[in-house]
């Protein structure tokens, strides 16, 4: 910063004040918890370099109906989402899929799409036999992970179950969730509870089966009548935050006894903020720059974090038929753009059958250079290759778009938990900084405000009067 352009000082002295960097869901959710735990007086700021909230959660009015352009559902099999979106009044706007079966685009035909299994992992051989052939290796009657070991998804079911397992359900599955590369995924961060009973257990499918949950008739997933952006919505107002869009946070310095100076805004107009705390809820790459100089180990377990980057088309058709399915996922040997799709109006009864809807899924780790193909090339491909997954000719969509998601997705390698482990010991060392988010604590909605909500709770303790 030069000394001709000193920076504008903002806020009131005397109340304790907390800056949020990120307005995506981790930063809304942390902002609202952090309201019910400072209270009213406190001064909680959102600063956004975008010029919207809501991060990967965007919903558009597509064919006459709220579509998620990003971020399609909550998953309800875990409680954060849910309950916050309950707390800030959405409640009773809470919906779920229809109960209908994925499918797995093999050759052509579309089929079922095996059930008994953990991210595609089967924890009985004979659930997935008709797909792959998932005879289980010997074992040496230890088990598979030591305390603490981690490995690749990929690198765990290709010994264990072989490559017809990992290439036709695991691969898809997580090209699904994670756009990425399953040799480059650690099981520890993306499955946790099964990397918990790999340390139990000498056979994979023991440890699939010992924490598959028996079916409970409860949906696994939810959204939100009208749009996830309510949820956005609901939970800024909630938490009376000051939102401050297209505010880019530049630089943390740490400020004696206690405090801390946020340098925001742009380049030749420097606003600074003073802090009591910072949540640091922006992706590895800028948190990692913000966290620099104040922590280094902390910087560099961000910075060795890989994003993937994905394009989602969607289209609303007129007088065709879909199968009766929730969409379907397609492995990676069949040589397809498209990886997977939702029969977005069969799979929610809320958006209607009016018109059939349908979003398309393109682009996994390594194929960046998909984007930049215009909207007409990626659209034309889209339609035509889920024509092939139909085995039908689609007519023409009455509407159609495309959105970009460059690097949305965060590539956990082996090790991420351990890593992120140690960048928050080495944070703990400054008083008043917490990092949140997917770049950190999963991918999904619910883990994000799971994560900002943590982030939140370890900042009020860390205000609290001692």
């Amino acid at each position: 910063m030069s000394p001709m352009t000193p920076a504008r000082v903002t806020g009131t002295p005397g109340r304790t004040r907390v800056l949020v960097a990120g307005g995506g869901i981790t930063g809304v959710a942390a902002a609202h918890r952090l309201r019910e735990r400072l209270g009213p007086d406190a001064e909680i700021i959102i600063a956004e370099q975008s010029m919207r909230l809501g991060g990967k959660i965007r919903t558009a009015d597509f064919a006459g109906r709220p579509v998620e352009t990003g971020a399609e559902s909550l998953l309800a099999a875990r409680p954060e989402a849910v309950r916050l979106a309950e707390a800030v009044g959405l409640g009773d706007a809470i919906v779920h899929p229809a109960a209908l079966k994925p499918a797995l685009s093999l050759g052509g035909e579309l089929v079922d799409f095996p059930a008994g299994h953990m991210m595609g992992i089967p924890g009985d051989p004979a659930d997935v036999a008709a797909i792959a052939n998932a005879k289980e290796r010997p074992d040496n009657g230890l088990p598979i992970l030591e305390a603490g070991q981690d490995m690749s998804v990929g690198a765990l079911v290709r010994s264990r179950l072989g490559d017809e397992v990992l290439d036709r359900l695991v691969s898809p599955m997580l090209a699904g969730v994670y756009a990425g590369d399953v040799d480059r995924l650690s099981v520890r961060a993306v499955m946790p509870q099964l990397a918990a009973a790999l340390e139990r257990h000498a056979r994979l499918t023991e440890a699939v089966a010992e924490i598959k949950r028996p079916a409970t008739g409860k949906p696994v997933f939810a959204t939100i009548d009208g749009g996830l952006d309510r949820l956005v919505t609901a939970t800024s107002a909630a938490a009376r935050a000051e939102i401050r869009l297209g505010m880019t946070v530049r630089e943390l310095r740490q400020t004696p006894p206690d405090g801390w100076e946020v340098i925001t805004g742009p380049v030749p107009d420097p606003i600074r903020v003073r802090a009591d705390a910072v949540v640091v809820a922006v992706p590895a790459s800028p948190a990692a720059e913000l966290l620099r100089a104040v922590a280094p180990e902390a910087a560099a377990a961000l910075s060795g974090v890989a994003y993937a980057s994905v394009a989602l088309a969607a289209f609303a058709f007129d007088g065709i038929e879909l199968p009766e399915r929730s969409g379907f996922l397609t492995p990676a040997s069949e040589g397809k753009t498209v990886k997977a799709a939702t029969f977005a109006s069969k799979k929610w009864p809320h958006l209607g059958r009016r018109r059939q809807i349908v979003r398309v899924s393109m682009g996994r780790l390594g194929e960046e250079a998909l984007l930049q193909y215009d909207d007409a090339t990626l659209a034309k491909t889209a339609l035509r290759e889920l024509g092939e997954h139909l085995g039908q000719r689609l007519p023409e969509p009455v509407e159609q778009r495309i959105d970009r998601w460059g690097g949305a997705l965060p590539q956990y390698a082996p090790g991420h938990v351990a890593r992120v482990a140690a960048a928050r010991v080495a944070l703990a060392r400054h008083r008043g900084v917490a990092i949140a988010g997917a770049a950190v604590d999963g991918v999904g909605i619910a883990a994000c405000i799971a994560s900002g909500q943590a982030a939140a709770d370890d900042i009020a303790q860390q205000l609290a009067p001692k």
